[in-house]
């Protein structure tokens, strides 16, 4: 066999990821609110984007004097540098925004504490550790001996600084495991027993079981007053340090498409009204329109400012249209359930509707990835609508899980507590209606509901 170097031309179809493709995949998965904090930004670092005024606001100003500045600015500024665009600095305007203040910590709020009751610097060293070894949820997380070591004090000094913090706010700090947590509590609400401290030393994991009979003749008292002090121990806090988790974890659900029924028909409105409307600036169109202005590099840096100017209006425009029509098709699916309520809910899954819209399943799990849609029945994420189903008694007809599962929580929630009602009494209920389901099924709906187990929902 002979080797030989050949040079030869092959043709080939390759579908390549372009940026202004990802840049437009990333676009249609964002939320109304992502959506508009990344148009901001846009706004702030590419010349060739503007804020379309209103036409009221556009007539008091004088746009001519206004565009002449900018473009004697710009290339004044581009003969001087062979570098891109570098935003210059402003004079930061004070606003209420500068005024506001936020939450305090569990850390802020431990030692702000610790420093009103305790003034000698050895306690508060002490005390700051310990506070700096606790956990988000209010738990301490290291050992006592470990601190008087490391802080070269006796331990006793350490103790008595943990009982001090113990008897701080969030009531149950500083505890070492979820036991003393709930002890620290009932003795603060004064409501602590010898009876709940040995259900909860001893019989905890029974307790969350439901198993209170087992409870109840291992401890030689009535199952009522068991059933008594587990009510009682549900209203405690097991992580009391999530009261003063960080404010900044907090997101707020903004609707990405508004659905109102106006004259009998439903109306789907995507909601772009949170972000400004894009043009390209005229003024700086015309900079770029210059044949020998700037240098090479400031020219490709303005042609690439304006190409991503022009791809980022495309997209935006793109993923309304794309949100739109997902939506639209959903609406007219799911009109039963607007109208009646969720126990008319239909199966439903992306194939269908990427069917009906004439795109990808993977666009239509995009489009509807982290939205969220106001309807007359409440707000839902888009994903809702998607879900398995059951078959009908009746025909071919699917019952959607999300319908059952509502069911379901109303068939318990109208039971008899004295006689709660078991997996198979409620399959047979559901059968009766018209739903053929196993019992197997009901137990896996129930779990996912986070409903007890019928002993456990059993009331003495």
């Amino acid at each position: 066999m002979r080797l030989t170097h050949d040079v030869f031309l092959e043709q080939q179809q390759k579908l390549l990821i372009t940026p202004e493709l990802r840049q437009a995949i990333a676009i249609l998965q964002m939320s109304t609110l992502e959506l508009s904090e990344y148009v901001q930004r846009e706004l702030e670092e590419n010349p060739f984007l503007e804020e379309r005024e209103d036409p009221a606001d556009s007539g008091e100003r004088d746009n001519d004097n206004s565009d002449n500045s900018k473009m004697e600015e710009w290339v004044e500024y581009f003969n001087d540098r062979d570098i891109g665009y570098t935003p210059r600095e402003t004079k930061e305007e004070k606003s209420f925004d500068n005024f506001l203040t936020r939450r305090p910590s569990l850390y802020e709020h431990l030692e702000f504490q610790l420093h009103i009751v305790s003034k000698k610097e050895d306690d508060l060293a002490i005390g700051n550790y310990l506070i700096g070894s606790i956990d988000s949820n209010g738990y301490l997380c290291v050992d006592l001996n470990e601190v008087a070591n490391k802080l070269n004090v006796p331990g006793e000094k350490v103790d008595e600084a943990l009982e001090l913090i113990q008897s701080f706010h969030p009531h149950g700090v500083g505890a070492r495991d979820l036991a003393e947590c709930l002890l620290l509590q009932l003795k603060h609400y004064g409501k602590e027993s010898q009876l709940a401290r040995d259900i909860i030393n001893n019989h905890l994991g029974d307790l969350g079981r439901g198993k209170l009979n087992k409870i109840a003749q291992l401890l030689a008292v009535p199952v009522q007053e068991v059933q008594d002090i587990g009510d009682l121990i549900r209203t405690l806090d097991p992580r009391p340090g999530l009261q003063y988790s960080n404010s900044n974890e907090i997101k707020y659900i903004l609707p990405d498409v508004f659905v109102e029924k106006m004259e009998g028909e439903y109306i789907v409105i995507v909601n772009d009204f949170n972000f400004p409307r894009l043009i390209i600036n005229q003024a700086y169109e015309s900079i770029l329109r210059q044949p020998n202005a700037f240098s090479q590099d400031a020219r490709k840096y303005l042609e690439d400012k304006m190409g991503s100017a022009i791809w980022l209006i495309r997209s935006i425009e793109q993923r309304r249209m794309t949100l739109y029509k997902v939506a639209r098709c959903i609406v007219d699916i799911q009109t039963e359930f607007l109208d009646r309520g969720v126990e008319h809910l239909k199966t439903l899954n992306l194939k269908q509707v990427a069917d009906i819209v004439e795109v990808h399943e993977s666009t239509v799990s995009r489009a509807t990835t982290n939205k969220y849609i106001q309807t007359p029945q409440g707000l839902f994420e888009l994903k809702y609508f998607f879900s398995t189903g059951v078959e009908s008694c009746h025909g071919s007809r699917k019952v959607s899980s999300k319908s059952i599962k509502f069911m379901l929580e109303e068939i318990v929630a109208a039971e008899d507590s004295s006689k709660p009602l078991s997996d198979d009494a409620i399959a047979k209920i559901l059968n009766k209606k018209g739903i053929r389901i196993s019992r197997r099924t009901v137990a896996k709906y129930r779990q996912e509901l986070g409903i007890l187990s019928t002993m456990a929902r059993k009331r003495y």
